[in-house]
């Protein structure tokens, strides 16, 4: 019995990457909901004129969010699909 190490490198890339990618996807889409966060003390200081510290408006970071959570929940059903079939 021998192992392939190659192929066990490139699975431990693999599955390192996707982690990575997931919660930074993650990290994204709660950047973006936090543009719609008004009234708040951490956005009341950076924002000069009511607006979100961000820069970005309220639709365009839940625009955002919607995006990076859809791309990490397509990254975990591909895993999970892949481990399926």
């Amino acid at each position: 019995m021998s192992i392939n190490w190659g192929a066990l490198l490139v699975v431990a890339f693999v599955s390192f990457g996707a982690a990575v990618g997931v919660v930074v996807l993650v990290a994204l889409a709660l950047l973006g909901l936090s543009a719609r966060a008004n009234g708040t003390a951490v956005a009341d200081a950076g924002a000069a004129s009511g607006g979100s510290r961000l820069g970005m408006s309220s639709t365009a970071g839940t625009l955002v969010a919607g995006l990076c959570l859809l791309g990490a929940v397509a990254i975990a059903g591909y895993g999970i699909w892949i481990i399926i079939n």
